[in-house]
């Protein structure tokens, strides 16, 4: 006989004061960054409390993610043509790489083989998906969306290899759009 299983979550809130664009976490600090702000800012992720501390990327006007390596222990941050990084120890940044397309959003990836490498995926416009190689900023693939997806928000990249992609605009019917996720793109 089945058995129902209630389970509460208790969910915490942390106030920003701005627009939150993207959020990550190295251990047990949280990167947030805000639309229109040069800066990141850092919280515990222990007490929620912010840390006495902001990175200041100078140049950097509107920051719309943010991922973290725990190999190298560098974040990302995406802007509309460019891709910053920034070192967590330190806090040093460069412009790591400027674009000829509209980023959205960013997401990495470890791929154990003979030799690890990380990935770091870019969502973009026109919808596509970029792979470069974090090492040497080497583009290693472009996956091209069909005509009928009108936008991509988010990918990941699975440990087989395969993307799963969220977007909108499918095949189904071209005359009613919908949100969706594929995979093996």
């Amino acid at each position: 006989m089945p058995t129902d299983i209630v389970v509460s979550y208790l969910c915490v809130h942390v106030y920003v004061g701005g627009e939150v664009t993207g959020v990550s976490y190295l251990d047990n600090i949280m990167y947030v960054v805000c639309a229109e702000s040069p800066t990141i800012r850092l919280y515990s992720t222990k007490t929620l409390g912010p840390l006495d501390v902001v990175i200041n990327v100078k140049g950097m006007r509107n920051p719309r993610d943010i991922v973290v390596c725990r190999h190298d222990r560098q974040l990302y941050v995406a802007e509309e043509d460019c891709i910053w990084r920034v070192k967590a120890n330190d806090h040093s940044y460069i412009k790591w790489l400027n674009t000829q397309f509209s980023v959205q959003s960013l997401s990495l990836t470890y791929q154990v083989d003979v030799v690890t490498s990380r990935h770091l995926l870019v969502t973009s416009w026109p919808p596509a998906v970029r792979q470069y190689n974090t090492t040497n900023k080497q583009l290693l693939r472009v996956i091209r969306m069909p005509r009928y997806v009108k936008d991509v928000f988010h990918a990941t990249e699975t440990t087989h290899g395969t993307f799963v992609v969220c977007h909108y605009g499918t095949s189904q019917d071209w005359l009613l759009q919908y949100y969706a996720v594929s995979v093996n793109c």
